[in-house]
């Protein structure tokens, strides 16, 4: 990938037309060094992602990489392959990737269950890290987690991504930033997709591995509930059930018990409510969030349903009354962006993280941020579970967290 800055943007090209131009003849297309090198923990799904977005982005380059999974390794080489001509390290251990002297940061996108355990060898390093969400399946180990960060000199930066989608990005600014919905009285947002894909070992199939699907898929949309309320959750209602997928499923001798649909309502101590709507058997995907305030409505959806006509992808709607002026628009980045991952979510965490390495202040997901969206989650599976309203001060001591 090449690069260059015109009038303070990013302008990024990654296909053949210039390749007779050796690197030294380039000047608009030249190849600028990365700034940082991180070792890559984990090289499942989500790893790939990082391993090609960290490339094309250019600020952090991928100097080594650890699994322990074979066949995760041999395609991460060919992936690798496709993206960088550098050379592909293999680490033969976990504490080898960690304490590399030649690395100035670490990414951890290995499956829920393992975080808090490499996390613990991680740590020592001293070296920024990034983390995957959601960063804990168990609360208490979320909660042993933001011990450790509290003393940790170096950044700890947690993966909800979402909050760089374009369509909610547009609505922060919209509701925290220009304010066009006054004071925010209620929150909803929708999430209709396609099942859990396949993972090493289907570990997502399984609540004990991901925590279940209300942290494991949706501490993403809880992170953005508390985001956009500004206060804590005090209460959590959800109903839910395992009614289409995976029923019957059975690897290794364990049957699938997660979570297809749920409704989850939450009240925050500022008065603010919230509800999420889930279904993962829909044949699409589909995201929406509405947000009403005193002064006004702002609506973004998001979707892709696989046909063949040409439909509209992503819409918002700023509705503002009398207040201040209304609009509607279609929030979108470059293409060559938005096909990187996530809707172009993950290129901007990789720019978040390389400016967290450099020391700049962001508006990336903490460690703090990233607890309260998995207390959210593991109180909507306990309310699945128990048919109770589950209040979160008695939640959180029952788990013998004190806060």
């Amino acid at each position: 990938m090449s690069k260059e800055k015109i009038n303070g943007q990013l302008f990024s090209y990654s296909g053949p037309a210039f390749h007779y131009l050796n690197e030294e003849e380039r000047h608009f297309f030249a190849k600028a060094p990365a700034d940082f090198r991180v070792s890559l923990i984990g090289c499942g799904m989500i790893g790939m992602e990082h391993m090609r977005v960290a490339t094309r982005v250019g600020r952090t380059s991928i100097h080594g990489v650890f699994d322990t999974n074979e066949r995760s390794i041999k395609v991460a080489r060919e992936e690798f392959a496709k993206v960088t001509d550098e050379d592909f390290i293999v680490y033969d251990s976990l504490e080898a990737a960690c304490n590399d002297p030649e690395i100035d940061g670490i990414m951890i996108c290995t499956p829920n269950y393992t975080h808090l355990d490499i996390l613990k060898v991680a740590i020592k390093s001293g070296k920024p890290i990034f983390m995957e969400k959601p960063m804990a399946t168990k609360l208490e180990d979320a909660y042993e987690i933001t011990k450790m960060a509290k003393e940790y000199d170096s950044v700890l930066q947690i993966g909800l991504q979402y909050r760089y989608k374009s369509i909610y990005a547009e609505a922060i600014h919209e509701v925290l930033e220009r304010r066009a919905v006054g004071d925010v009285k209620m929150i909803n947002i929708m999430e209709h997709r396609i099942p859990f894909l396949d993972k090493v070992n289907q570990w997502n199939k399984f609540s004990k591995y991901s925590g279940g699907t209300l942290v494991e898929k949706c501490c993403h949309y809880f992170d953005l509930l508390n985001l956009f309320a500004q206060s804590r959750p005090v209460r959590v209602h959800a109903t839910g059930s395992q009614s289409t997928n995976f029923i019957g499923f059975e690897f290794k001798g364990e049957k699938s018990d997660i979570l297809d649909s749920a409704f989850v309502t939450v009240e925050y101590e500022n008065g603010v409510r919230a509800g999420f709507n889930l279904c993962m058997f829909a044949p699409m995907f589909h995201e929406e969030v509405v947000i009403c305030g005193d002064e006004g409505r702002v609506k973004a959806a998001e979707m892709e349903d696989f046909g063949e006509s040409e439909r509209l992808r992503t819409e918002m709607e700023v509705f503002c009354g009398q207040y201040r002026p209304s609009k509607t628009s279609k929030p979108s980045y470059p293409k060559l962006i938005e096909d990187s991952g996530h809707n172009g979510a993950t290129w901007f965490e990789h720019i978040a993280f390389a400016d967290q390495m450099a020391g700049k202040k962001t508006n990336s997901a903490t460690v703090e941020e990233g607890f309260w969206s998995i207390v959210v989650g593991s109180a909507a599976e306990e309310s699945v579970n128990t048919g109770k309203i589950i209040e979160i001060n008695e939640f959180l001591q029952s788990k013998g967290i004190d806060l």
